[in-house]
């Protein structure tokens, strides 16, 4: 049952990461108000959507979950950050939507790297019983 509960959440955060590449991508002009209003157009928007693919393929991946589990923690911390400081919650009349997808994505990417923290190369037999 735990390794099928493991396996929805990697499902979910990459399902997440990746369904919002084609607003990246092909410049959606919600995407683009989101980066210019960070600064970040058009080199953000593309590398940040090229990160969060890579994450999303980590994930998927099991001998890589951590790492795809750290890498969304720092893009989706970013992009939290980035809501709380220059956004706002409500992005264009989303109703927090974007913000609250990027909450449930980091608190679900902290719990797939609390799981897979045996993993982590170096520090992870330090978690071993």
């Amino acid at each position: 049952m735990k390794s099928k509960l493991i396996l929805a959440l990697r499902i979910i955060v990459a399902l997440i990461l990746i369904q919002t590449l084609r607003f990246k991508f092909t410049a959606h002009e919600d995407s683009v108000y989101i980066f210019e209003q960070v600064g970040l157009e058009p080199v953000g928007r593309i590398g940040i959507g090229i990160m969060e693919l890579i994450s999303g393929i980590l994930i998927l991946i099991p001998r890589t979950v951590w790492i795809g589990a750290l890498m969304t923690l720092g893009i989706i911390g970013g992009a939290i950050f980035m809501h709380l400081t220059n956004l706002g919650i409500e992005v264009k009349g989303d109703g927090g939507v974007l913000f609250i997808t990027a909450v449930v994505t980091f608190i679900l990417a902290a719990i797939l790297l609390f799981v897979h923290k045996k993993d982590i190369p170096f520090i992870g037999n330090k978690f071993s019983s």
